[in-house]
């Protein structure tokens, strides 16, 4: 009996990780003028949505968070006031080899 209810929840779980979004690493970074308050609301944003903050800057105004893009266009729009800019994490190269 305990078999089939193993197997049944191990479905379950396969079934919950295929219909799971993707999540995008972005950073978020706003002026110097801005108030913590506008970050806070953001992070809570994405946070709600089932992200994760992956990093705080202590030198600009920013973090690292993976998101959906659902969580993307909520943390742009919040932060339009702000001058908000929301980019996607990737490498850069200096040379092109």
């Amino acid at each position: 009996m305990k078999l089939p209810i193993a197997f049944l929840l191990l479905a379950l779980f396969a079934v919950m990780g295929l219909t799971t979004t993707p999540l995008k690493q972005i950073i978020v970074s706003y002026p110097n003028d801005t108030p913590t308050s506008v970050l806070d609301e953001a992070k809570d944003a994405i946070r709600k949505a089932g992200g994760i903050i992956e990093h705080e800057f202590s030198l600009i105004r920013g973090f690292v968070a993976k998101v959906s893009s659902k969580a993307i266009d909520e943390v742009k729009a919040l932060g339009s006031k702000n001058n908000v800019l929301v980019e996607e994490d990737q490498t850069v190269h200096i040379n092109s080899s």
